[in-house]
This record gives C-alpha cells, sequence and structure tokens, in this order.
C-alpha cells in the first residue's frame, strides 16, 4: 500500500491518493468504550445516497469514538456496524485514523468545514472516487462521503454512436482551430481533446477532478486566476481575459479564455464552461496553430477554399474564399448580407435556416454575383455541414469555384465522352479527399500522439499534393488520360518549396508518354508523398552531408505496365523486415498500393534506400 498527499491552492482542497490497499486493513477488532447511545437523524442517513460517518472527539481531538460508519464502507470492508460503533477510531481503523486524524482534529478546533478528495488506485488505475466534506456539528464531526466508481461502458446505441461521430467532427476543428474546452457540472470536469492538443499531454483518469490549465499558470498571472475566481457570481456569471500557461515540456503558451457559469435561485453555481483558444505566436515559424497548416495547403489556389466555424465569429477561411469572392480579407466582414449576392431565392432560405438551426446540412450548386454585379457571375459549390457536440454547435464546409469546370463540363457532356468522370471529379473529390485526410489524421493521432510535429509535416505534405490534384483537375478536360510527367515536376517543385531547409534536393526521370487516369494519379502522388516523406525523416540524420538526393524513376516495362524507382543516397536502413512489419507509414503505402492493383517492394542497394512500384497503367474507373 502506499498514500500520497496533495493540496490543490486554487481549488482549496486537499487530494489523497491511496494505491493497493486491501480492504481488509479497512477495520480490526477492538473493545468499545462506550454504552451504544442512538445517533441523531440515523433513519434519514439510511435514505441519504452519500455515506455518513459520524464522530465523537475526545482527548481534545487526539482521537475520535466511531459512532457511526456508512454503508457504503461497511460492505466494503465486509463489516458490520455492532463491529465498529463506539469504539476508538486509531484502535478500531488504524488505517483511517492515520489518513483523517489531521484533518478532523482542524475541523474539531477551528469549527471551519474541510474538503478532501480520496482516490483508491489498483495498479494506477483510479478504482475509486470519493469527494469527502468534514463538518463540525455541535460536539460531534460529520464525514460525508459521495463514492463514484469506474464502470466499464455498456455497448453503445445509434444515438449515442451519433452522438460519438459529432464528438469526432468536434475534435477534428477544435485539433486544427487549436482550441478546447471544458464542462463542469458536480464538481466533475469533462474535458474536450483540443485542450490535450493545447498542453500537449495525454489524458489522465484524475483529470476530471481538477482544473488542469488553471494547474500550468505561470506565476506571474495566477492573480488572474484568482480574480476569476473571486468575481464569478450571479452579477458577473462570464469572464474573459489572456492568460499565460507553462505546458508540462516547458513551453509558454498564450490562451485566449472564456468563462461563463450558471447559478441557481439561492446563488450557488450550478455549473460552469470554459473556451481556451492557443493564440501563441512563435517568433522563429511566424505561425504555430494546425489550422494555419491546414488552410496554407489550399491557400496558393484562388478555386477551392475551406471554411472552418463559417456559422461563428470564430471563423477561420481560407485565402480561396476571399479570391472567390473578390473582396481582400482585410476588408472583409462576416455576416448574413453575404446572401444578398445569391441569384437562387430557394438557396437563400436554406441557408437562413441552416444559420438558425433548422437544418444540419447545405449542399448545393449556386450562382453568385460578385459585388452584387450581375455581369460578373460564379458558379461555385457549397457545403456546410452544422452539428452539435456537448452544449456547442460547430460547423466545417467548403467553397468551390466550378465556373470554367461547368462550362468544360457542357463541353464534355455535349460529346458524350467522359461525363461521369468529370462529375465525379468536380464535384466530389474535395469532399472525398478530405475524408482521406480526416483519415491519415486519426491514424497518426494513434500512432504519433506524442509527436505533433511530425503529424503536421505529413499532414503538410499530403495537403499540399491533393492541392496540386485539385487545381489541375480544373483545368484540364481529360480525367482519363492526364500525363503524369507534368504532376510528377509539379510535385518535385512544391516539396522543394516545403523542404528547403533540409538542403534535398529531388529529381525525377518520367517517360513522357506515360498518360493515366485520375484514380491512378491520386494514389499514385500519396504513395510518393509517404515514401518521401520516409526519406527526409530518416536518410540523412547528418545535416551536413552534401548533395543530399531523392530521386524518382518512372517508365514503361511492358505496354501496359509501369514501374516507379524511388531512392536516396542516404544512411539505408538496416531491417527491411521492421520496416515493413512495425511501420505506419508502410501500411498506408500498402493501402494506397492495392488501390491502384500494384505491388511494391524494397530494393537491396549498397547505399541508401530504395523502392521498386509495378502497377497497371489502365484502371477500370467505378463511378460511386
Amino acid at each position: 500500500m502506499h498514500i500520497e498527499r496533495q493540496y490543490r491552492e486554487l481549488e482549496k482542497i486537499e487530494e489523497i491518493r491511496i494505491y493497493n490497499v486491501n480492504t481488509s486493513e479497512f477495520y480490526q477488532e477492538a473493545p468499545q468504550v462506550m454504552e451504544p447511545d442512538k445517533v441523531r437523524f440515523s433513519n434519514i442517513m439510511k435514505h441519504v445516497p452519500a455515506d455518513i460517518d459520524v464522530f465523537l472527539p475526545v482527548d481534545e481531538g487526539e482521537d475520535f469514538i466511531i459512532e457511526r460508519i456508512g454503508w457504503n464502507l461497511l460492505e466494503r470492508a465486509n463489516v458490520k456496524l455492532d463491529k465498529v460503533e463506539y469504539r476508538l477510531l486509531s484502535q478500531c481503523s488504524p488505517f483511517f485514523y492515520d489518513i483523517l486524524r489531521d484533518d478532523l482534529k482542524e475541523v474539531y478546533t477551528t469549527g471551519n468545514t474541510k474538503s478532501l478528495r480520496i482516490f483508491y488506485y489498483i495498479s494506477d488505475k483510479i478504482q475509486t472516487l470519493a469527494n469527502v466534506h468534514i463538518i463540525k456539528d455541535d460536539e460531534e464531526i460529520y464525514l460525508i462521503s459521495d463514492f463514484k466508481e469506474n464502470k466499464f461502458e455498456p455497448d453503445i446505441s445509434i444515438e449515442e454512436q451519433k452522438e460519438q461521430d459529432n464528438e469526432n467532427k468536434a475534435n477534428l476543428i477544435e485539433y486544427f482551430s487549436q482550441t478546447g474546452s471544458y464542462y463542469k457540472t458536480r464538481g466533475e470536469f469533462v474535458w474536450t481533446p483540443g485542450i490535450y492538443n493545447i498542453i500537449n499531454r495525454s489524458k489522465e483518469p484524475r483529470d476530471a477532478f481538477y482544473n488542469i490549465i488553471f494547474d500550468l499558470v505561470i506565476p506571474e498571472d495566477k492573480p488572474l486566476v484568482e480574480e476569476l475566481l473571486e468575481t464569478m457570481s450571479p452579477e458577473t456569471d462570464s469572464y474573459e481575459n489572456i492568460i499565460r500557461i507553462s505546458t508540462p515540456g516547458g513551453h509558454i503558451k498564450y490562451l485566449d479564455t472564456y468563462l461563463y457559469s450558471k447559478f441557481d435561485e439561492n446563488g450557488e453555481e450550478i455549473s460552469h464552461y470554459g473556451l481556451f483558444k492557443d493564440i501563441s505566436v512563435d517568433s522563429h515559424k511566424h505561425i504555430t496553430r494546425p489550422v494555419d497548416f491546414m488552410l496554407n495547403g489550399f491557400n496558393h489556389h484562388s478555386k477551392l477554399s475551406l471554411l472552418v466555424e463559417p456559422l461563428s465569429k470564430r471563423y477561420e477561411f481560407s485565402e480561396g474564399f476571399y479570391k472567390i469572392i473578390e473582396i481582400p480579407k482585410t476588408d472583409y466582414v462576416h455576416s448574413q448580407s453575404i446572401l444578398d449576392n445569391i441569384v437562387e431565392e430557394d438557396i437563400k432560405e436554406e441557408l437562413i435556416k441552416l444559420i438558425n438551426g433548422e437544418i444540419e446540412e447545405v449542399n448545393k450548386i449556386l450562382t453568385y454575383n460578385v459585388n452584387g454585379n450581375e455581369e460578373n457571375q460564379k458558379i461555385c459549390e457549397l457545403f456546410i455541414e452544422r452539428f452539435n457536440y456537448g452544449n456547442k454547435t460547430h460547423s466545417i464546409g467548403f467553397l468551390t469555384d466550378i465556373t470554367i469546370a461547368r462550362q468544360k463540363q457542357k463541353e464534355l457532356i455535349e460529346s458524350n465522352a467522359t461525363k461521369n468522370i468529370l462529375i465525379k471529379e468536380v464535384h466530389h473529390r474535395v469532399k472525398n479527399n478530405l475524408q482521406v485526410l480526416n483519415s491519415f489524421l486519426n491514424l497518426e493521432r494513434r500512432a504519433y500522439g506524442n509527436n505533433p510535429d511530425a503529424i503536421l509535416d505529413n499532414m503538410q505534405a499530403r495537403l499540399s499534393s491533393l492541392a496540386l490534384l485539385h487545381e489541375k483537375t480544373y483545368n484540364t478536360s481529360d480525367f482519363i488520360n492526364i500525363n503524369l510527367k507534368d504532376y510528377i515536376l509539379d510535385q518535385d517543385s512544391t516539396l522543394q518549396n516545403l523542404f528547403t531547409a533540409k538542403d534535398i534536393h529531388f529529381k525525377s526521370d518520367i517517360n513522357e508518354n506515360i498518360h493515366l487516369s485520375m484514380e491512378i494519379i491520386t494514389p499514385l502522388l500519396l504513395v510518393i508523398d509517404e515514401l518521401t516523406m520516409n526519406a527526409i525523416k530518416h536518410a540523412f540524420p547528418d545535416e551536413n552531408q552534401k548533395d543530399k538526393t531523392i530521386f524518382k524513376k518512372i517508365d514503361y516495362i511492358d505496354e501496359n505496365i509501369c514501374e516507379l524507382i524511388l531512392k536516396d543516397n542516404g544512411v539505408g536502413i538496416e531491417s527491411p523486415e521492421k520496416l515493413i512489419n512495425h511501420n505506419l507509414g508502410w501500411e498506408i503505402i500498402m493501402s494506397l498500393t492495392r488501390q491502384i492493383n500494384g505491388k511494391i517492394e524494397v530494393l537491396n542497394l549498397d547505399n541508401g534506400t530504395g523502392f521498386k512500384l509495378t502497377f497497371p497503367k489502365n484502371f477500370e474507373h467505378k463511378i460511386n
């Protein structure tokens, strides 16, 4: 058995953590020291869900006579009440006497109520929590304990699954917008995953019982927290300020803090809600928020824009949005007045219903008059989804300028050539690839949760390749016979710009006669991304190495089979088997390879690391 104590200054509560205690140690045989007497309110106590223990102080509070012990503890120890009542606590229960003696004496001496929080651990996992209040009434001491058990969750229902889906969407938005929130009801906190992204650590079982953000506030800003705790009242039920915290890794972060409390008619706090937004600025990187990395993947593309929280004042839009509506970002004012420029009245009405919470989704193609000018019209696809999680409403979507694509669509429909491919690429590519992005993110958060920089680097490369695909999609009329060399050279240029600081050269030798369909090029570019990122991270540990190069060659090996060779001149790998069997990146590569009916293997090279991927140039197109 092991016991730890810690006082939480901000909450004014003492925590006691008890590890691996045997309930047989709770009580032992001891003689009665006085005749049993009827305890006040004993019948009422039987109907109170909490445990109520009653003690009579003796020897000026040096010891206590047990008048009553709650049924919960008696059942745990498998002891009857008549075996413990009217015995000295020090003799009948040395275990609880050692833990509670000083606290019981303090309440007896001062008359002030005291609160404790007792955790019972088994093998470092919380099994039981007791919120304890010690109260003096006349000459008796009352100890009131509210027990909570750690139980397994049953199989979830359809409604619970929907709630879980909404939670996942909310978590994704929080991750990219670098926000997090919590709810506190009945003395317990519920923290969203965004908070753990901000403080850069994983969830712990005892996080439900204290404010994990306030615990990290730097000493200079603790007066702000004290001010908060003193000012929250029915008259002042909200609070907003900027506080600084020091994360477990030692990083200082600035958090824009908004807190709101609810009170009952007696002025007692029922619950409160807190929202934190990381507004830190890194002087070496200019921006550090994950949402900026995601938005930057779209910022160089005038036809495509990502909308994060478009129905809220907390909105974050990529640059493409402002290029589509032709208003500078610095001049744009986000309000419902933008709806006036939409030509279709029925779509305006749907958007107003979405804003008012009457519907959950809008997915429409609309006509937009730029700055209200009917002579300057654009055809746009708009998708916005709203959903609730906890007490918050979130929204996410995208706006795509498909004016040119629509013109090409008409031409292709007239020729009846590649109508289905065009419709799929123009209207669904963005949504599908966002889903792919979400899947990659979920995989890597599980695998690299303690290394967010690796996740962001990988995501930035994928975003750039997918954005490249989208940009070229809107500038071609043939989605089946696409020249591969153009795509690879553009991808090389993008990767070169992303990793300029690493001084790595990207060289490619691509047969200019290779033409592939979009269904093959998409996973092929993602495979190249994964292999390239792996080489960037592991092939060149010596920053001073000269002529660091990642080389690609793609050519025919017969009339229907193509071959990709990708290799680097780095340090190589000691064990290809370990790479294949224990690597998340390799699992992603294999999944993408199967999508194009390909086969990949590790090359045996004297220097560096190499891979060979073979795949058919013809692919059966399937329209979902």
